[in-house]
């Protein structure tokens, strides 16, 4: 297989996901904002819309989403937990915490990340933002992850798009104009998965 990946992005998850499962697969670095591989090729090549993650399986296929994708891959090892069983109700609870990260949190940040362009937008868009974030705040009390005491794929990709905004105990990617600062039950959240080995490791990749 073949993830491509681009540092500081939502594929984070992904290779989060790649460490929880033991997986193997060649991680191709893309610049997000030119949109080239290291080897200078052209990422629309690879994804005419553009952005990551991509997922190439061994017979060629691609997977474009990212919570397509971390399905995909823990399905691939169930015994992790990384995801519930098919038809389960947890499973469902799991693709609604996808479907909120990905439509209230993920695309939430999207008019903070590029404010220039977005101008008098984000004065409407943070405290939405910032809401959601509440809620996912009072979500996490007494839980040790958004599932209650299993981590799963919605964490992995929770970790990585927080990461996007501002806050006191943690270090910023982009620096949105968003503080988070004030949620403690995500702070708590945020410390625990950060200590995990698949973390460290798939951090520690993208920093080499």
């Amino acid at each position: 297989m073949k993830l491509y990946h681009a540092p500081g992005s939502c594929s984070l998850a992904i290779c989060i996901g790649l460490q929880e499962t033991g997986l193997a697969a060649e991680v191709i670095r893309v610049d997000a904002r030119k949109h080239l591989l290291n080897d200078g090729s052209n990422f629309y090549d690879v994804n005419e819309l553009g952005y990551v993650p991509v997922l190439e399986l061994d017979d060629g296929t691609c997977l474009r989403e990212g919570v397509v994708i971390a399905q995909y891959l823990a399905d691939q090892r169930p015994e992790t937990g990384l995801v519930p069983a098919h038809g389960t109700l947890a499973r469902y609870r799991l693709l609604e915490w996808l479907n909120f990260l990905s439509a209230e949190i993920h695309k939430g940040f999207i008019p903070l990340l590029y404010a220039v362009a977005a101008g008098k937008y984000v004065e409407t868009a943070r405290p939405k933002l910032a809401s959601r974030f509440a809620w996912v705040d009072r979500q996490l009390e007494g839980k040790a992850y958004l599932m209650g005491e299993s981590f799963t794929v919605a964490d992995a990709y929770l970790f990585a798009i927080t990461r996007w905004g501002k806050a006191s105990w943690m270090t910023s990617v982009y620096n949105a104009d968003i503080d988070l600062s004030e949620y403690r039950h995500l702070r708590a959240w945020f410390a625990r998965v950060s200590e995990r080995a698949s973390v460290r490791e798939a951090l520690a990749q993208d920093a080499a």
